[in-house]
């Protein structure tokens, strides 16, 4: 389980919101927004524990993506604001999207440089 970050906090509000939005959504409008509410909420909610860099990244460039694109929208500021917190998450959460860091050390006395694999952590 990843520790306390801004990206965990952000897909845990977050998907939560979207969850809740969506379905309520439903009982005004069938609308394709309210899938996409639930499916990437509850997506939130599954990757918080061990992906919430990575879903603040996807969410947030999706969702400044959909802002852009539309934003004439009832929904574009909403959309916006999700996607520029989920950025703003992905930015301010130390850490690589993958386990392992690369990193660069000379061989034994050839000057040569040699990736090995470190995993990430509070010491790296």
């Amino acid at each position: 389980m990843e520790p306390a970050s801004p990206a965990r906090l952000y897909a845990t509000l977050v998907g939560a919101f979207l969850v809740v939005f969506g379905i309520v959504g439903f009982f005004f409008d069938l609308s394709w927004l309210n899938f996409l509410y639930v499916g990437t909420g509850a997506l939130g909610l599954v990757l918080a524990a061990f992906a919430s860099r990575f879903y603040a990244l996807g969410l947030g460039l999706i969702y400044t993506g959909l802002a852009i694109s539309d934003f004439s929208a009832s929904n574009g500021w909403l959309h916006l604001v999700l996607g520029l917190l989920g950025l703003a998450a992905f930015a301010s959460t130390r850490g690589s999207l993958s386990t392992h860091e690369v990193q660069k050390e000379p061989r034994d006395g050839s000057g040569a440089l040699e990736a090995r694999a470190k995993p990430a952590g509070k010491g790296s």
